[in-house]
């Protein structure tokens, strides 16, 4: 390969995507050989790097994660070689080595990779650990989320939330804290935390400008999880949640890369067969509970032959239901979203005012974009357009042009 700039700028990218698709992968399965969450993290972090000095000169390799599942077990087996470390360890890392590096996405090995992912959703989201060490632990080790990131999401230093994720590495390892998915009730009492996970996980990876990777992520666990507890209902239903989601992934942007609402998608370009298989397995959920709801929802969206065919009726009736299931200031702003389309803008503007009177949305910029959209649809344009142009200055990238784009449409 040559060593230009623009072939760095594209390896650059290829370490980038790479690093994206396999960092979880090194990380749980170096952390179930070795136990040592530090050096799992360091030797994927420094396969990274190598890839970067390196495959300007030597070319992208045809299985990129394969050649950085190599270099950081090589790395892990020469540390734990100069820390003098018990023979059991470097025995189970050559058996790493005689196994070949990592499966392609899709073929038979991934299962056991999968696996050992899951095994680390569990564990960082084991009860011992408070709840805000589980999500940041889960942000950092599943899904690759840099510290700094991580401490911005969180209001705090970066230095705050190093020593906030090394204090739960320590407790997981101080406790005992076993590197399993659990059995019998324990999994049961546990799998709420780990939903919760898969679907941040999801959420990082679908929304406007997030990694689409960590969608994908997020559904192979999902699909995992649905095998593993076939007799849960909300696990199929968040599977089929991110289906019908993810359905419509590859219309959500015109070609300049412009967001496109629901009503303006070509519906053509939606993945009918992941919509299809969304819907069966939503099929198979017996009750209603949050996620069910949230599908039902979904697919409502994913089901209609046009925006204007939309069942907003059934909508605003399971947003009525998921209030009750889960009641936050967020879902009373989608509640008043559905009911201003199901029965006028002025029935969701009075919900919207309602979920507004205690103050939690104060400064949200999506219930700004909400009450712009809805007074577009009551006539007053001029206000419409001024609302979306103070939400835009909230946001950054792609929905700031698209807030921007609409208000321009009402001007």
């Amino acid at each position: 390969m040559a060593d230009g700039p623009t072939d760095r700028l594209a390896v650059a990218d290829a370490v980038a995507t790479a690093s994206t698709g396999s960092y979880a992968r090194i990380v749980a399965t170096l952390i179930r050989v070795t136990g040592d969450w530090t050096l799992a993290e360091d030797c994927a972090q420094e396969a990274s790097a190598l890839a970067l000095a390196r495959w300007p000169a030597e070319g992208v390799p045809a299985n990129p994660g394969g050649w950085l599942m190599t270099v950081a077990r090589n790395r892990a087996i020469d540390v734990l070689r100069r820390s003098s470390v018990e023979r059991r360890k470097l025995r189970e890392l050559a058996v790493l080595t005689l196994i070949g590096p990592e499966p392609e996405p899709g073929t038979a090995g991934e299962g056991e990779i999968v696996d050992d992912r899951l095994r680390l959703v569990f564990t960082c989201c084991h009860p011992a650990l408070a709840l805000e060490a589980r999500v940041a632990l889960t942000l950092r080790t599943v899904c690759g989320v840099s510290t700094a990131d991580i401490a911005r999401a969180f209001l705090v230093t970066e230095s705050t939330m190093t020593r906030r994720l090394t204090r739960a590495k320590a407790k997981i390892a101080a406790a005992g804290i076993p590197y399993r998915v659990p059995t019998g009730p324990r999994l049961a009492e546990r799998l709420p935390g780990v939903l919760a996970v898969l679907y941040l996980l999801f959420t990082r990876g679908y929304d406007a400008d997030g990694e689409p990777a960590f969608a994908d992520e997020a559904i192979r666990l999902a699909r995992l999880l649905d095998r593993l507890m076939p007799g849960q209902p909300e696990v199929a239903a968040l599977l089929a949640l991110f289906l019908l989601q993810h359905s419509r992934r590859d219309a959500r942007r015109d070609r300049d890369g412009n967001l496109l609402t629901l009503d303006r998608q070509d519906r053509a370009r939606w993945d009918h067969a992941a919509i299809a298989e969304g819907v069966g397995i939503l099929a198979r959920v017996p009750a209603d509970g949050p996620y069910a709801l949230q599908a039902r929802i979904a697919a409502c969206h994913a089901t209609a032959a046009s925006a204007e065919a939309t069942d907003w009726v059934a909508i605003a009736e399971a947003y009525d239901r998921l209030a009750g299931w889960q009641p936050s200031p967020v879902v009373e702003l989608n509640r008043a979203v559905a009911h201003g389309y199901a029965y006028g803008p002025a029935a969701g503007l009075a919900l919207l005012a309602a979920a507004r009177a205690g103050g939690a949305l104060d400064g949200y910029p999506l219930a700004v974009a909400a009450e712009a959209e809805l007074t577009a649809r009551q006539g007053d344009r001029e206000r419409a357009a001024a609302l979306f142009r103070r939400a835009a200055d909230a946001h950054g990238g792609a929905e700031r042009r698209a807030l921007l784009d609409r208000a321009d449409q009402l001007s």
